[in-house]
């Protein structure tokens, strides 16, 4: 496991990660922004303000969704999408640098010995895929030292980073900083 100093610079997030918080909780801290879109159709006269863009203030992480009709569907698929390009983008203290917070714990106590292949539309997913980041990050991108941490298979932890290909681009940065071979 790298020292501190040997890890590839990551700036990081104080608090907790924003993914570990309900998505009710992480709307708080965002500004949603509407645009206005064409109607059914496409038709130039019936213009709707259906497309959602939602800034994260604290990290100043965008996230937009325009192609569904609904302001409210558009809303759900932004706040995922945010969800995830936060777990990718923002780094926090690993478990591996200082205990995590009580929040943090429950949450990786509950995945401990089942971090599995997950839908991605599984709410818990980002949050999940931000501590394994973190992890990952901590320990120089050896998915076997995090494995032992988390009581699962080395494989479970490549499959589940490997079903978000920024993820998966961050974690071979990280092994490439490290003069590791890339995952596969």
């Amino acid at each position: 496991m790298p020292e501190p100093a040997e890890r590839m610079p990551i700036e990081f997030f104080q608090g907790e990660h924003p993914c570990v918080l309900a998505p009710e909780r992480l709307l708080e801290d965002c500004e949603l922004r509407t645009q206005r879109r064409s109607g059914p159709g496409g038709q130039h006269r019936n213009k709707t303000s259906s497309g959602v863009f939602l800034l994260h203030r604290p990290s100043e992480t965008v996230a937009e969704a325009t192609e569904r009709r609904s302001q409210a569907q558009n809303r759900d698929v932004a706040l995922e999408r945010l969800r995830f390009t936060l777990a990718v983008e923002v780094r926090t203290k690993s478990i591996f640098d200082s205990a995590p917070s009580e929040l943090e714990a429950s949450f990786r106590n509950r995945y401990r010995g089942n971090v599995k292949r997950m839908n991605q539309h599984n709410v818990d997913k980002p949050a999940l895929l931000a501590m394994l980041l973190n992890d990952l990050h901590a320990v120089g991108g050896q998915p076997s030292l995090v494995a032992r941490q988390w009581k699962c298979s080395t494989s479970a932890i490549v499959t589940l980073v490997q079903s978000v290909p920024t993820a998966f681009a961050l974690v071979n940065r990280i092994r490439n900083h490290h003069q590791r071979l890339p995952l596969r």
